[in-house]
């Protein structure tokens, strides 16, 4: 099945007199009748992402809520269309956000209120963790370690908030995001039904500090917004260029129909008038052109031989990346306790063989990596790798089993090492990481599981076949490699890397924020744990008749996110 105009000429005449009559116009740019179905592995369960941050809530965000700008490859790209973010003191450090003229789809306009909500859900102002959470992370989750406390300056009439950090923060200007209007959060926490009247009576209980009303606000922010739930039609009020129209009550959150938001007026509108999102099949692949006009898979041996056939009858095909890249970690403990006995071993092991035999039929759609705190492509990439040193210290040994030696580890020395034996990149990697030691005098054992994550908390492992989230601030590295990370990855303890980390975080220029990551990069490297091998792909098939579908790459950067660009062929 193509792209669509399905609407009959009648039936369209009828309804656009009808929304003309009732709501501001729609986008010049939206072509009338055009639909365009995409195959969706994921679910919808809440209108705040931040809240419940699932794959599929993270992607109806990514069409449904501006904001001043995103992070790609670690560094801010601004959305000057939704307002702007400053620093107007260095001491103390404060940073202004300030609003243009957003609205929300009801037509209850952005405002100073709905950055105040934010800010207080972002800085731990009003508790929003759920009661009973162990406030345990994964790799890439982090909690503020610099949140402010001091409740910001309002600028009611310029839309405005100025928020005073306790110290320089490196994520500045992605600190803040407007996740949830505030005038539905207050008309459910608060009982004010009037928007406006709403919207101060939040204002009031922040500067207020009023207890009881905080408590309220927290519990709507936390739960309100789940689809069906408190809020209900308020869950799905939209800022960005799309908003929610129908969820399939039968599917749990997984079929859902998505048309432009009128009010938006960002810097780019819809082009097409429907995006349907439907449960991705037993085979996705086969499903384009018939079912649905876009998919996104992963690079399996099993589609390997469908993609090709269809991108010979030029059905196009993307290969991005999802934000991690596959590494191969080292515990420091036992065998590996000392850094020439770590060093020995990575040095022994090629990290081409290993993405070669992953990646087996798809080696092609497989970047390799030579860092850890970037995504080759990216501003920051280039820099890493000519300051750490990563091919000097962790690659090409002129004679890796005589470095084994000389790190005092005696031939046929076991390493335990764990994956996950159903991962297909996962196992051809570790037959290529047994074959290389071998030749090195190791003795590469096959700890692979069935569940990895058991298997990694579970300890006893020497070495791990993993992919690795790419942080994007200095709160996800200290998170990631810091000595008390709270999503440890190797649980290593380094003064100098921890030292580093807080430089960062307090480092607001960009171009000084590479060159501390490069220095952090080095520091890693030295410590000798990780060995980088390829960033995960992820392969995006689209139907003929549709056009602008462009996924981009890393983590959050979901197909959806690009949906504004997204056209039909006539």
């Amino acid at each position: 099945m193509s792209a669509r105009r399905r609407i009959a000429a009648p039936l369209a005449a009828a309804l656009a007199l009808s929304v003309t009559a009732c709501a501001p116009a729609l986008p010049e740019t939206v072509v009338p009748g055009s639909a365009v179905t995409v195959g969706w592995p994921s679910a919808f369960t809440s209108g705040n992402a931040e809240a419940a941050p699932t794959p599929g809530n993270l992607d109806i965000a990514a069409m449904t809520r501006a904001g001043f700008g995103d992070l790609v490859d670690g560094e801010f790209v601004a959305d000057d269309s939704f307002g702007t973010v400053s620093i107007v003191s260095d001491d103390p450090f404060t940073v202004r956000y300030d609003l243009r003229e957003p609205a929300w789809s009801d037509g209850i306009p952005l405002d100073a209120a709905d950055l105040l909500l934010g800010w207080a859900a972002a800085s731990g102002f009003i508790d929003v963790t759920p009661p009973g959470a162990d406030g345990n992370a994964t790799a890439g989750d982090a909690l503020p370690t610099d949140a402010a406390t001091q409740v910001p300056r309002i600028d009611e009439f310029a839309r405005a908030i100025e928020v005073t950090y306790p110290t320089a923060i490196d994520d500045w200007q992605s600190r803040l995001t407007v996740a949830v209007p505030a005038h539905v959060v207050a008309a459910s926490a608060l009982g004010v039904e009037d928007p406006m009247e709403a919207k101060q009576a939040l204002i009031t209980a922040i500067e207020q500090d009023d207890t009881a009303a905080l408590a309220s606000i927290a519990e709507v922010w936390r739960e309100g917004f789940t689809v069906g739930g408190k809020v209900s039609d308020g869950a799905l009020i939209s800022s960005g260029p799309f908003r929610v129209d129908e969820v399939a009550a039968d599917a749990q959150g997984r079929s859902l129909t998505l048309v432009p938001n009128a009010a938006y007026r960002g810097a780019a509108t819809p082009k097409v008038a429907k995006i349907e999102l439907v449960p991705a099949g037993a085979d996705p692949v086969a499903e384009v052109g018939a079912g649905v006009d876009v998919v996104q898979v992963a690079p399996l041996a099993a589609n390997r031989e469908a993609i090709d056939d269809l991108e010979r009858r030029d059905f196009p095909v993307d290969t991005t990346h999802d934000g991690t890249v596959w590494t191969l970690l080292l515990r420091p403990g036992g065998v590996f306790s000392a850094t020439p006995a770590r060093a020995a071993f990575l040095r022994a092991i090629p990290s081409a063989a290993l993405m070669e035999r992953g990646a087996g039929a798809w080696a092609s759609a497989y970047t390799a990596s030579s860092a850890l705190l970037a995504a080759p492509g990216g501003r920051a990439y280039d820099i890493i790798v000519e300051d750490a040193g990563f091919a000097a210290a962790l690659t090409g040994a002129d004679d890796s089993g005589r470095e084994r030696e000389a790190a005092g580890i005696a031939a046929g020395t076991p390493v335990c090492i764990v994956f996950d034996r159903a991962d297909e990149f996962a196992a051809g990697a570790f037959s290529a990481a047994r074959d290389a030691a071998a030749e090195a005098g190791w003795n590469l054992g096959d700890c692979g599981t069935e569940d990895l994550a058991g298997a990694l908390e579970q300890g006893g492992w020497d070495a791990a076949l993993v992919r690795v989230t790419i942080p994007q601030t200095a709160d996800e590295i200290g998170a990631q490699w810091g000595t008390d990370g709270l999503a440890s990855l190797v649980g290593l303890a380094d003064p100098a890397v921890d030292a580093l980390i807080g430089q960062l975080a307090t480092t607001t220029d960009v171009y000084a924020e590479r060159d501390v990551r490069a220095q952090i990069e080095a520091a890693i490297i030295r410590d000798a744990v990780a060995l980088p091998i390829a960033l995960n792909p992820v392969i995006t098939v689209t139907d003929k008749s549709v056009a602008g579908i462009a996924a981009r790459d890393g983590r959050g950067a979901s197909l959806t996110a690009g949906a504004v660009q997204w056209e039909v062929i006539p």
